[in-house]
């Protein structure tokens, strides 16, 4: 007869502490899922073109007559204009489904999004800082506004950063365990997130510098694992590079819309859109079309024809205003900065939207918007409120105590922050690229709200009790 299972009591308290918390965070996700799946024709809330792309080549895939990976045409330059596998996560979807439609992909990616938020945020905080710091991550992490809206949101932008945060959980347990296969791992899996977005490829050169400056092996190990970081991004995205060299007569890495991101984040100001300058890809397409001489009628999209060509005309005439307005430019991105981590009050224009308050009349029928039910709501979504405000302000204070706790950890989580915020802001960027900052400023602020509380308690207990030990 086997022995019955035995938890701690320690054990018990955190199964039923994040049994509540994956409680608040269907509550919160299951409202948002149901304002969104009322808003997915409304392109303010979901960009409904970007999807069609997808649709269509995941229909195509399953009727057999598109390609799963390789390009025939090499005219086709809209083909790279994504990386290939969120139409096979689309296609799979439908198979599986049986249903063709958007709100089959939200249905899915939202209960994806919602386990894998939880594990990963918590994982990344508890290898890092311990477990206090990743139950209080956790619920930063249920009522976020942000995660919920695009973890129910059908994109690629959602499983792009499973990808990304599970890359650099195994960075940090690589960073631990001085072990190269876990710095090889933490390569590939980043180089998987690649097939989803483009703008994660540079990331595993910021990852290999705290690797071998801060690391605390030998040097040669430290090289090693560097290098195994790099080398694993590269193994896994080179076959998307081969088939583009291949294919294309111009040579193109990746593909993708870096130019015309470039392009049209000129527009974000006066200075930029009084020569010419637009946010919006009809109306980059337009000022090409002219300037081309393609007639109104003939078919013509952000990427095809000509597209890998004309990508670098965007980018030769977006330097080259760049170079003679340096000083407004700097000016543009530091606001464009600001507003990828602007998630209280009104959002920055061009950035898009940080998320909704739960609220009764958004997310509820006019059936269930009174009562117990209606008032709960509006609690959750005050306290949605609250910690929109506070959470900035907690991670910074929580990004001092990160550093004086363990800095190579610290610093990989450093780097990736300043990836997705400084260089990720060069173009045109919106808030759910860099989803990434905000699955980690939860753990900086959970670890402040941790460090606090710890140090309240120290002054009232003659017997302190060391942070990131707590039950």
């Amino acid at each position: 007869m086997p022995f019955p299972l035995r938890m701690s009591p320690a054990v018990r308290r955190r199964v039923l502490f994040f049994f509540l918390v994956l409680l608040l965070a269907v509550s919160v996700r299951v409202l948002t899922f149901n304002f969104v799946r009322a808003h997915l024709n409304d392109p303010a809330w979901f960009q409904y073109g970007s999807y069609r792309v997808f649709d269509k080549r995941a229909s195509d895939i399953l009727d057999g007559t598109g390609r799963l990976f390789w390009i025939d045409d090499p005219t086709r330059t809209d083909l790279i204009q994504y990386p290939p596998a969120y139409p096979w996560l689309v296609a799979a979807i439908y198979r599986g489904t049986g249903q063709r439609s958007v709100y089959a992909v939200q249905r899915v990616q939202a209960v994806l999004d919602l386990m894998l938020s939880m594990i990963l945020v918590t994982g990344l905080a508890v290898t890092g800082y311990g477990w206090p710091t990743g139950m209080a991550a956790s619920v930063l992490v249920a009522l976020s506004p942000l995660l919920a809206i695009v973890g129910v949101s059908p994109s690629a932008d959602a499983p792009t950063t499973w990808f990304v945060i599970g890359g650099l959980w195994l960075l940090l347990i690589a960073a631990k365990r001085s072990s190269f296969w876990w710095a090889l791992s933490a390569g590939i899996v980043l180089g998987g997130a690649c097939w989803l977005r483009v703008n994660p490829l540079y990331l595993c050169l910021f990852w290999a510098a705290p690797l071998f400056f801060f690391g605390r092996a030998n040097r040669r190990t430290r090289f090693l694992m560097a290098a195994a970081v790099v080398i694993g991004t590269g193994l896994m995205i080179s076959p998307i590079v081969i088939r583009n060299y291949l294919v294309f007569p111009d040579f193109t890495p990746t593909g993708g819309t870096i130019g015309a991101n470039l392009w049209e984040g000129l527009g974000e100001d006066e200075l930029g859109r009084s020569y010419g300058f637009a946010v919006g890809d009809d109306i980059m397409d337009e000022h090409e079309r002219v300037r081309m001489g393609i007639a109104p009628d003939a078919p013509f999209e952000a990427m095809w024809p000509d597209g890998i060509k004309r990508e670098r005309e965007r980018t030769r005439e977006a330097l080259a205003f760049i170079k003679q307005h340096p000083v407004w430019y700097m000016g543009v991105v530091l606001r464009r900065m600001w507003g990828m981590l602007k998630i209280a009050g009104a959002p920055l224009p061009y950035y898009g939207t940080s998320g909704i308050n739960v609220t009764s009349r958004k997310c509820l029928s006019p059936d269930w918007q009174g009562g117990v039910l209606g008032a709960s709501v509006n609690v959750l979504g005050m306290l949605q409120s609250v910690m929109r405000y506070v959470l900035l302000p907690l991670a910074a204070i929580g990004c001092w105590f990160a550093a004086r706790r363990n800095w190579l950890i610290t610093s990989l989580l450093f780097v990736t922050i300043f990836y997705y915020l400084v260089p990720g802001s060069l173009a045109h960027t919106e808030i759910r690229y860099v989803l990434t900052i905000h699955w980690l400023l939860p753990i900086f602020a959970g670890l402040a709200v941790i460090t606090s509380l710890q140090f309240v308690r120290d002054r009232r207990s003659p017997h302190p009790q060391p942070v990131g030990h707590a039950a």
